[in-house]
C-alpha cells in the first residue's frame, strides 16, 4: 500500500513522517527511489532535532541529490502563499516521467549492470589490442650477384610498431639464385602486410637488394 503524507510543511505532517521512518532508511524499500524524491520535494526545510528519523532521512536524500547535481546553488526563495502549491507540479511531473532516474548507479542492480558493461568493454579492448598474426614471406633478390646478407639486413632494418621479425633462411630458387624466407609476427591493428611491402620493402633503400615480396602463409595467432 502506498504511503500517504499530508501537511509536511507543518509539525503534524513531519510527525507522521517521523513515525513512518521509524526503523526505516528510505520511504520505499532498501534503496533510494522516486518516492523519496517526491516526499523530499514536499518537505520545505530540514526537519528539526525533535524529528531524528526524518532529519537523518532528509540529510541522506540531500547528499545524493547534491552529488547528482554538482552545480553551485545561489539560493532560491518562495513566498509563503505559493510554497505549498509549487510542490504539486513537481509531484505530477515525477508521476508522469516514469523513465526519469535521478540516481543512475545508486541501486545494486544498476551498479552490477554498469560493472558488467565496463568488464565487457575492457575485454573487447584487450581482445582487439592482442589480435596478432604470424606471416611467412618470400623475399627475392634481383639476381645471383645480390648480397643476401645485406638484403636480410635491409629487411630487418624496417621497424614498425607491432612488427617483430623472426627466424629466416635462404632457399635456392634456381640458376644460382636464392630467396630469403623470413617469419614475422604482427599486431593486426597496427601493421598491414600490403603496406609493409609496398611502402617499406620495395622502395628505397631496400629495393637496392629486393626485387619482390610474396606472402607464403598468413595465420591468425
Amino acid at each position: 500500500m502506498a504511503a500517504v503524507f499530508t501537511d509536511l510543511h507543518a509539525q503534524s505532517g513531519l510527525k507522521s513522517l517521523e513515525d513512518f521512518l521509524s526503523g526505516k532508511t528510505y520511504i520505499s524499500g532498501d534503496v533510494i527511489s522516486k518516492d523519496d524524491v517526491k516526499v523530499f520535494g514536499a518537505v520545505p526545510t530540514k526537519p528539526g532535532s525533535e524529528f531524528p528519523n526524518a532529519s537523518c532521512w532528509y540529510d541522506s536524500i540531500s547528499a545524493v541529490l547534491a552529488s547528482r547535481f554538482p552545480g553551485k546553488a545561489v539560493g532560491v526563495k518562495f513566498g509563503a502563499a505559493g510554497a505549498a502549491p509549487a510542490a504539486e507540479p513537481a509531484k505530477e511531473a515525477a508521476d508522469d516521467d516514469d523513465d526519469l532516474d535521478l540516481f543512475g548507479d545508486e541501486t545494486e542492480e544498476d551498479k552490477k549492470a554498469a560493472a558488467e558493461r565496463e568488464a565487457a568493454k575492457a575485454s573487447s579492448s584487450k581482445k582487439k589490442e592482442s589480435g596478432k598474426s604470424s606471416v611467412l614471406m618470400d623475399i627475392k633478390p634481383w639476381d645471383d650477384e645480390t648480397d643476401m646478407k645485406k638484403l636480410e639486413e635491409s629487411v630487418r632494418s624496417v621497424e614498425m610498431p607491432g612488427l617483430l621479425w623472426g627466424a629466416s633462411k635462404l632457399v635456392p630458387v634456381g640458376y644460382g639464385i636464392k630467396k630469403l624466407q623470413i617469419m614475422m609476427t604482427i599486431v593486426d591493428d597496427l601493421v598491414s602486410v600490403d603496406t609493409l611491402i609496398e611502402e617499406r620493402l620495395t622502395v628505397e633503400p631496400c629495393n637496392e637488394y629486393i626485387q619482390s615480396c610474396d606472402i607464403v602463409a598468413f595465420n591468425k595467432i
